[in-house]
């Protein structure tokens, strides 16, 4: 998926919102658990009711690994499920991925080759060589982690080098990369106040936002800090929207977690319009 046909898709939903499928068996409503793949029936059901109000889907990689080879099964047929039923959604590969080149090189088949994802999380700290064979590919996107939501950001992520903190130095050298046409980056809703100081750096590159809803960020301020001419930004929530109720009504009870954000997101926008 092009950039420009992801700009079109918010455009067109009113909305810059991404779902993140984080499945545990141990939260899924139980009587799923009789089925026979009980992941994939669980994010079918979510994504059904929930396609129209999002732009994106996540699936963290870990909440499928855990599971060997039938969480790599129940991955596969998720990913299968939205590219052949809503072509149109983005698919983030949560990852967090990075190695020496051959390495990177070899993942980023398996993610953008064998699944189809449109995108994939990566850490960015083995520096160049590890990030560019991912960014080689032809209209998919790699997402760096810049400054995320977690509390241990602060343990290297702010700290300063040559008098620079370490997530600018990140978001300024990954400039520089061949095909940095094609990042994007991660940057914490928990840190919104950073986001006029990255805007500085990249202006107009998408940013992931994870940490709005159960971590406690702000969609307001992330959208007054962050938000471009062309949104520039996919909201992610998980656990707020997945795990609405543990009954037979999840899947209707994430529709109205989803749309309680997506109406939000028609708001904000209908701001930016009125600006412009």
């Amino acid at each position: 998926m092009t950039t420009q046909e992801l700009v079109d898709q918010i455009h067109k939903k009113k909305s810059f919102l991404c779902i993140g499928l984080d499945t545990d068996l141990e939260k899924i409503p139980t009587f799923l658990l009789e089925e026979e793949d009980p992941i994939y029936s669980f994010n079918k059901a979510i994504i059904d009711a929930t396609h129209d109000l999002c732009v994106a889907y996540k699936p963290n990689i870990a909440f499928y690994e855990a599971y060997g080879v039938q969480g790599w099964s129940s991955l596969r047929k998720t990913i299968e499920y939205l590219n052949t039923n809503y072509p149109d959604i983005f698919t983030i590969a949560d990852a967090k991925r990075g190695d020496i080149g051959n390495t990177s090189t070899r993942y980023a088949k398996a993610f953008f080759e064998d699944l189809n994802f449109d995108s994939i999380t990566i850490a960015p700290y083995m520096g160049r060589d590890s990030v560019e064979p991912f960014l080689a590919f032809k209209d998919k996107h790699t997402i760096l982690l810049a400054l995320t939501s977690n509390d241990g950001a602060f343990d290297f992520q702010t700290k300063k080098v040559d008098g620079q903190e370490l997530y600018k130095e990140v978001l300024s050298v990954s400039t520089t990369y061949k095909d940095s046409e094609n990042l994007m980056y991660v940057v914490g809703a928990t840190k919104a106040e950073y986001l006029k100081e990255i805007r500085e750096i990249v202006p107009n590159s998408f940013l992931l936002v994870p940490g709005v809803g159960a971590q406690g960020g702000s969609l307001e301020d992330v959208c007054a800090y962050g938000m471009t001419k062309d949104i520039g930004l996919l909201i992610n929530s998980s656990r707020g929207i997945i795990y609405a109720s543990n009954q037979r009504d999840y899947a209707e009870a994430a529709k109205l977690k989803a749309k309680e954000l997506q109406i939000a997101m028609e708001i904000e926008m209908s701001r930016l319009n009125k600006i412009l």
